[in-house]
């Protein structure tokens, strides 16, 4: 006859303890928002003028590369057709 033990309780999968587990992980959760909560109040949001001032530059950077680039595939245009003699 085989005898049989009950489960050990700081091990995971036996019925036992599994409320202990589900306690943790749920300790473990509320831990996290917690910390979250405190690491979010230390961060520094844009004003709407830095905003603003930002998406102005963004622009105007990529108007800049867009005309630089027109230019390059218009001179590389010219080449090409030169060179094939189309």
């Amino acid at each position: 006859m085989v005898e049989h033990w009950s489960p050990k309780p700081g091990v995971g999968g036996s019925s036992p303890s599994w409320p202990a587990i589900k306690g943790k992980k749920m300790s473990k959760v509320i831990n996290f928002i917690k910390s979250s909560r405190i690491e979010l109040d230390k961060v520094i949001f844009p004003t709407k003028v830095q905003v603003k001032q930002a998406f102005i530059a963004v622009v105007i950077v990529v108007a800049v590369i867009a005309a630089y680039l027109a230019l390059v595939d218009a001179l590389m245009s010219v080449v090409v057709k030169n060179s094939l003699g189309a």
